[in-house]
Formats: C-alpha cells, sequence, structure tokens
C-alpha cells in the first residue's frame, strides 16, 4: 500500500501539470474563451500544490515528475490530439519508465 499514495499523487499532478498546460494551450493557439486559460492556469497552480504532498525531497520528487509528465504526455497526445505513437515513442516511454523505477523502488542500504 505504501506504493500506491506516491503513485496516485504523481498521476494527479500530471494531469494537473498536462491538463492545465493543454488549456492554457488551447486559450492562447487555439482561440477558446479567456475562462478556459484561467482553468489551465488553477490546475497549474494545484500542480505545484500536489507537488508539495509527496513525502520526498523537492530534488527526487521533481525528477520522477519529468519522468512521468513524459510518458504521460505522450498518452494525453494520443488520446486529446489524435497523435499516434511510434514504436520509439513507446521505447522512450519504457526507458523513462525503467529508470523511475529505479530511482523510486530499487532497494538503498
Amino acid at each position: 500500500m505504501s506504493y500506491l499514495q506516491p503513485l496516485f499523487l504523481f498521476f494527479l499532478a500530471g494531469l494537473c501539470e498536462i491538463g492545465g498546460g493543454y488549456l492554457m494551450w488551447q486559450w492562447l493557439k487555439a482561440d477558446r474563451p479567456a475562462w478556459v486559460g484561467l482553468l489551465g492556469a488553477g490546475l497549474l497552480v494545484a500542480y505545484g500544490w500536489v507537488a508539495t504532498w509527496q513525502l520526498t525531497s523537492f530534488g527526487k520528487t521533481y525528477a520522477v515528475y519529468g519522468g512521468v509528465f513524459v510518458v504521460m504526455s505522450i498518452a494525453w497526445a494520443w488520446y486529446f490530439d489524435g497523435f499516434r505513437p511510434d514504436r520509439f515513442d513507446v521505447l522512450g516511454g519504457t526507458i523513462i519508465m525503467l529508470g523511475l523505477a529505479v530511482i523510486l523502488f530499487w532497494p538503498r542500504p
């Protein structure tokens, strides 16, 4: 159970960060109304707040978030933008997830 909470927080923060950035992008690049940008800004603030709920240090937390966000961004683009990841996107995401597993779960003395 101790692994589930940090994983959930990484996922929640990823949704806030990518969703907020996406809404800001829609507002500024796709002529969506200002409320879309405000909602995006609110999600970006929520992302910063959710990140503080992790129990690890700032540097480790943000290193892992970086990898999680890469993989989640590929999935977001696939779902929302119709981007079809190719084998190199999948391979890169897999390599990143393996690296995250080492950072998060590799036993330490």
